[in-house]
């Protein structure tokens, strides 16, 4: 994205500040082991009003300030030494021309110069809690702003608004231009789990269809998973943010890899279930038919007008439904529902928002009452039932069997679009496709 994108970003914030500032942090590094870092990965809504992906930066945004002068970014000065070491930086020169602020000053002054950048305004929009030492430096400049300007008749900010109520709001509602990365994010992230299908085959072991997928992610220009990828077999498929990876599959088992990747930080989120022998056993094919049955129904309420808990309303209705016709839920459905006896097999929510963050920011309600869906909004959908393996009450056959599938939805003026269409989910797409190729 270019940085007009990111002043377009900026400019629409500072239309919702009115009489605040907003003050925003870059991500701080993390400590993976004695002196090695963790692989950085920069604060969402920092990038989403920079495109900057160095620590160690803050942006202030206050309009209430002179036009060419609104905007300023705290950073790090060139430094030729320890460029050698860690790679080039933007600099403070540099930084205005680059990355489109108004302003840009070395981060070792931001708190002489941030009182500065606060008189005038009334509110603060910061994200207090995240970070002490974050909330230390902004909590000292505004006593400063305080004690410096108040006397002299100026406003300082005495209250904030946390980024929820603006900023969050704002990058609920996608633009055209994060729509469209977020459908590559996710036409990509089908690749990869089109690949693992491919080489999925009994022995093989869950990591080994990690490492096929993702290669395909990364060889084909995404940096990041979008979150540690899930690759549950067997059993392992029944326990729903399975980490481990390290099971080796036997014929027979059902695979849940529940996986993602990110383009221009921006996320996708699918998931799929197959069998790695290549054909769903009866008992595996009705528990899959139920939950895709659900999917659908729920797919069709992702459209403008219809609230975020019809979403999930229509999975329940569904699953529920099917658990009793297959016998392994007793009473009405109505009952079941009002009971939440289908919690057994099924127990999360069927969406989340998703965008930069792979549970991505906004509010699900509104004034206490589910909001209503609006285009340009993306959101997962990911019905699943789940039958523990050590579940005497069920029939044996069942025991034992995980299924979830996911895909992410985008709200439009229309029908709902499905990003992550190009993932194979019906029966004999995936039987078609599964084991037809190798590792190496």
């Amino acid at each position: 994205m270019s940085k007009s994108i990111w002043k377009s970003h900026r400019d629409a914030l500072a239309a919702r500040l009115r009489d605040a500032v907003a003050v925003v942090f870059a991500a701080p590094e993390q400590i993976r082991n004695n002196d090695v870092h963790h692989d950085y990965r920069q604060d969402s809504d920092f990038f989403y009003l920079t495109g900057c992906e160095e620590p160690e930066c803050v942006l202030v945004i206050a309009p209430h300030r002179a036009v060419g002068d609104q905007t300023a970014l705290f950073l790090r000065t060139k430094d030729p030494e320890r460029e050698v070491w860690d790679g080039e930086r933007i600099g403070v020169d540099a930084a205005p021309g680059v990355l489109g602020v108004d302003k840009a000053f070395p981060i070792a002054k931001l708190a002489e110069l941030l009182p500065e950048w606060l008189k005038g305004a009334r509110k603060i929009n910061h994200a207090f809690g995240r970070w002490p030492a974050q909330d230390a430096i902004v909590t000292d400049a505004m006593n400063a702003a305080a004690r410096i300007h108040r006397r002299l008749g100026h406003d300082t900010p005495s209250e904030w608004v946390l980024p929820e109520e603006l900023l969050w709001e704002q990058r609920l509602i996608k633009t055209p231009e994060s729509i469209d990365a977020m459908r590559r994010a996710a036409q990509l992230a089908a690749v990869g789990h089109r690949r693992a299908m491919a080489v999925g085959r009994p022995g093989v072991f869950e990591y080994q269809l990690q490492a096929a997928m993702e290669y395909e992610w990364m060889v084909r220009g995404s940096r990041r998973t979008a979150y540690s990828s899930i690759v549950g077999s067997g059993p392992n498929a029944c326990v729903l943010h399975y980490r481990d990876n390290a099971r080796q599959t036997q014929a027979g088992d059902l695979v849940l890899i529940d996986a993602g990747c990110e383009l221009e930080d921006f996320a996708s989120d699918i998931t799929r279930t197959w069998p790695v022998s290549g054909k769903f056993t009866a008992p595996q094919a009705e528990i899959y038919r139920l939950v895709l049955a659900a999917q659908k129904a729920s797919i069709a309420h992702c459209r403008r007008g219809h609230t975020f808990q019809a979403v999930h309303d229509a999975t329940v209705q569904v699953l529920t439904a099917g658990l009793v016709e297959l016998g392994l839920l007793e009473g009405t459905v109505e009952a079941c529902i009002a009971s939440e006896a289908y919690k057994r097999f099924y127990m999360h929510r069927t969406s989340h928002w998703l965008g930069m963050d792979v549970h991505d920011v906004g509010r699900y309600r509104l004034s206490g009452a589910s909001r209503t869906l609006e285009p340009g909004m993306v959101l997962t959908v990911e019905p699943g039932i789940y039958i523990s393996p050590r579940d005497e009450s069920v029939p044996e056959r069942y025991r034992g069997i995980g299924i979830r599938i996911e895909d992410d939805v985008l709200v439009t003026t229309g029908e709902p679009e499905i990003l992550s269409a190009n993932a194979p989910k019906e029966i004999d797409e995936l039987e078609a496709l599964i084991g037809t190729s190798t590792l190496a």
